[in-house]
């Protein structure tokens, strides 16, 4: 009975290992089962692939792309600042001007170039995949229940806007009326 439980145990272990790698019973001989090959999404952490390769290319798609043009936003305002602040400090030198536009695109290279490292880090980008799939379960409300509770958000703001005018035109008088205040409300 042990001879039978040591061949299971094998043939359980070879499964386990790699199922189908052709072990003695199928004809394989004594070869190393063989290894599944990173693919090119795995292949980013182990330099494959280069600096412009998108990790994970496919993922994520609309997170990333509302992020990267966040950072765009962010980078040409900055860069608008760059430029209008050094050219207004370079007036007074009139062959000197286009050294503000050489620094702010300058600063737009280098920015992109920060952004698109950090948006292709591993770590972020599984971090926006991730954002991704669960923006993807979030129920959301329909056009009918926006509608409806937009209406009520509004009438309660004019309800408590009201209550509060009343009460702060009550109070005015009293003040008035104790000699707090020397003019009344109204």
């Amino acid at each position: 009975m042990s001879a039978a439980t040591d061949n299971d145990e094998k043939a359980m272990a070879t499964d386990v290992i790699a199922p189908g790698a052709g072990g003695a019973d199928e004809g394989g001989g004594d070869e190393e089962p063989r290894r599944p090959q990173p693919g090119p999404s795995q292949q980013q952490g182990t330099g494959g692939g280069g600096f412009f390769h998108l990790y994970k290319s496919g993922q994520g798609y609309w997170t990333r792309m509302g992020t990267a043009a966040g950072a765009a936003l962010v980078g040409l305002l900055f860069a608008s600042f760059i430029y209008t602040d050094i050219a207004a400090r370079v007036d007074y030198l009139s062959k000197h001007r286009d050294v503000a536009l050489y620094i702010a695109a300058a600063f737009l290279l280098v920015y992109g170039l920060l952004v698109w490292w950090y948006l292709n880090k591993p770590s972020t980008a599984d971090f926006l995949i991730a954002t991704d799939s669960e923006m993807k379960k979030v129920n959301w409300t329909s056009r009918k229940e926006l509608i409806g509770s937009t209406k009520i958000v509004i009438l309660f703001m004019f309800l408590i806007a009201f209550l509060l005018f009343a009460i702060d035109i009550v109070f005015g008088y009293v003040f008035h009326w104790i000699k707090v205040l020397k003019s009344a409300p109204f």
